[in-house]
């Protein structure tokens, strides 16, 4: 395992403030995922969500943050965000402490696809997060910050095949790839050389 030389720090407010509460640029963002925060017991904490294993679903069995593909009908992606969110765990707009804050858009190397990125916070007398579709999400569960301060190579089976990549392990469940690269520069953590984004770029750009 490696550990990063400083340890990023600060409490939520100071987290989401760097980040706009105005509604996002127009993008052609095909999907958006929301990290939700909340205060545990000794850090802040952020909610994730592990996919059920199914053939027809290309995250099958992955971690990640509560999140999906633009409908038409959502408008913009604030609201697909916001529709994913109560859909997938049961958080509805009025969970949310204040609005939700565009922190970017980033490319899911994986999937071929363009994501927006929101954060907010949970709100202090919400509903629990849940499962809401079996189908779709298996487990819910709270990672706190300092999960993501060590990192350690596991295989992964991907589109290109077994490839070892850089992974937070918290508790059985593996995080990596697009959630765990989004997630560690949001919290301020250096970048890792063996993330998938990196991996997956290196095996598809041609040598010049």
């Amino acid at each position: 395992m490696t550990a990063p030389p400083s340890v990023p720090s600060g409490s939520i407010d100071e987290l989401l403030h760097r980040f706009p509460s105005d509604p996002p640029p127009t993008s052609l963002a095909g999907a958006a995922v929301t990290i939700v925060l909340r205060d545990g017991d000794s850090d802040v904490e952020l909610l994730l969500i592990e996919r059920t294993v199914a053939e027809s679903d290309p995250a099958s069995g992955q971690v990640a943050l509560p999140g999906g593909h633009v409908s038409e009908a959502d408008g913009n992606l604030t609201r697909t965000a916001l529709r994913e969110l109560e859909e997938e765990v049961g958080l509805s707009e009025g969970d949310l402490e204040g609005p939700l804050h565009y922190v970017s858009t980033e490319h899911a190397y994986r999937f071929g696809v363009d994501v927006g990125v929101f954060a907010g916070r949970l709100g202090a007398h919400a509903q629990p997060p849940g499962l809401r579709s079996p189908r779709e999400v298996a487990h819910v569960f709270w990672l706190p910050r300092s999960a993501l301060e060590t990192s350690q190579r596991v295989h992964r089976d991907t589109s290109r095949g077994e490839i070892l990549v850089d992974a937070t392990v918290y508790q059985g469940h593996v995080l990596w790839g697009f959630t765990r690269r989004v997630v560690r520069e949001f919290f301020g953590y250096p970048g890792d050389d063996g993330s998938f984004g990196a991996v997956f770029a290196s095996h598809t750009t041609p040598s010049p």
